[in-house]
């Protein structure tokens, strides 16, 4: 198993960054399809959210072009992003890919959203056949971590989210809630958690515009809100004091006219954009106007940074769980790695006793069947001594650094050739078989 992740996200890369190289939903199958036919890319997986891009592969002989595939796909200059990408190999890839699940590398300590997205890039994976054995095996196994983490750590206890945090920059501008209209653009589950907040903070009347009139529909019927059709958004929008973005739109969807016919119409009463897109639906030239207040995904993260003192220790602990997972799930994957090994000795010795028994059947004559067990569990006894000692040395190699020169030496002595069940096939029926593979 060759792990290589490479990504950017908020810690590395500002929102105009991400931005460029967001993947929207509908089109996250077709990239996913497209890095695993990458050379030298095996299984491969993307997590595309507004706080990150990550590509997760597992990779012949550990080398595979990302940066090749990120110039390829996004059309963009690697060399202009470089200082923003990072790269994880091995177990620093695992590393990485379960403090991601378990919410500790989210620009929110604990929040729970997280793992929801990286299951959905894992099922759409799947459903493309880019996810099959190590892979699954990796993320499968991530998911059983990051519900230890929730299970034996407080790091998720009252996490604040990007709705709530939205909430408290929104009580700055106003004061009070109270009474205050909100904006709904689109209806995914960020908005909507949005609007749970708000109106939980005293926010009163809830207009939802979605591009799906239906969808709008329902959302607004949930807080008992009117639903506006999309095509009538910039000549409703000043109707709220509040407005909370997020469509998924290749490009902003509010730009300076927008705000300057907004803000007439107000008459110069204040206004709060909340945009919570990756890529942006607010233009930044838009927080230039007097009276108008943006704050996108990264502004966000000045409100966090009070929040994360309180779960440090609970993080900490957290951190320990990750490590010990780890180190269990890369002593698992060496002794995957030794099982084509195993499979293959028993086959060359099988076909050994089998062709013996056939080379003296002649000789001892008619057998009762009696007679044809005891040899039969003798020859298999035989064998199954010569096995023990190289599997067991096997075993034990497994966990040490020269696990490779061991394998080497065994098949070369007892002159092994491969073995038709692959690696990837192994590594796939060990993860079906551990009960602890799967939350």
């Amino acid at each position: 198993m060759n792990v290589l992740l490479i990504g950017v996200n908020h810690k590395t890369a500002p929102v105009e960054i991400r931005e460029r190289l967001a993947i929207p939903e509908s089109r996250l199958a077709d990239a996913v399809q497209s890095l695993a036919r990458h050379p030298g890319v095996e299984e491969g997986m993307i997590l595309s959210t507004c706080n990150r891009v990550e590509l997760l592969t597992n990779c012949s002989n550990g080398h595979a072009d990302l940066r090749g595939f990120m110039r390829q796909f996004f059309q963009v200059d690697p060399d202009e992003f470089e200082r923003h990408i990072y790269e994880y190999r091995e177990e620093a890839a695992v590393r990485h890919l379960f403090r991601v699940a378990s919410s500790l590398d989210s620009m929110v300590l604990g929040e729970p959203q997280i793992l929801g997205q990286v299951k959905e890039a894992y099922a759409v994976a799947r459903a493309v056949g880019a996810v099959r054995s190590h892979l699954d095996a990796l993320v499968s196994r991530s998911f059983a971590v990051a519900k230890r983490v929730r299970n034996e750590t407080a790091v998720g206890t009252s996490a604040v989210s990007v709705a709530s945090v939205a909430v408290e920059l929104a009580k700055k501008i106003f004061g009070s809630l109270k009474g205050r209209s909100v904006y709904l653009v689109g209806a995914g589950k960020m908005t909507e958690l949005a609007a749970r907040h708000l109106l939980a903070h005293g926010a009163g009347s809830i207009f939802v515009a979605n591009r799906t009139f239906d969808r709008a529909q329902q959302l607004a019927a949930k807080f008992h809100g009117e639903a506006i059709h999309f095509d009538q958004l910039y000549d409703t929008a000043d109707r709220a004091d509040i407005v909370i973005t997020s469509t998924g739109a290749p490009h902003a969807i509010f730009r300076r006219e927008h705000g300057e016919r907004f803000l007439s119409r107000r008459k110069n009463r204040p206004m709060f954009f909340i945009d919570i897109a990756v890529p942006r639906d607010v233009d930044p030239e838009v927080n230039k106007l007097d009276g108008l207040f943006v704050y996108d995904i990264d502004d966000l993260q000045s409100a966090v940074a009070a929040h994360v003192d309180d779960r440090r220790k609970e993080a900490e602990r957290a951190e320990s769980i990750i490590s010990s997972e780890v180190e269990r799930f890369q002593a698992r994957i060496k002794t995957l790695d030794i099982v084509p090994t195993i499979v293959s000795l028993h086959d060359h010795l099988e076909t050994i006793r089998q062709a013996e028994i056939d080379r003296v059947r002649g000789r001892l004559g008619t057998l009762t069947p009696e007679q044809e067990l005891a040899v039969e569990t003798m020859t298999r006894g035989i064998i199954n001594k010569i096995m023990h000692t190289p599997i067991s040395a096997l075993k034990t190699a497994a966990r040490e650094p020269e696990a490779t020169t061991i394998v080497d030496l065994v098949r070369k002595l007892f002159n092994l050739q491969e073995t038709g069940r692959s690696c990837a096939a192994a590594a796939k029926s060990g993860a079906e078989s551990d009960p602890g593979a799967r939350s």
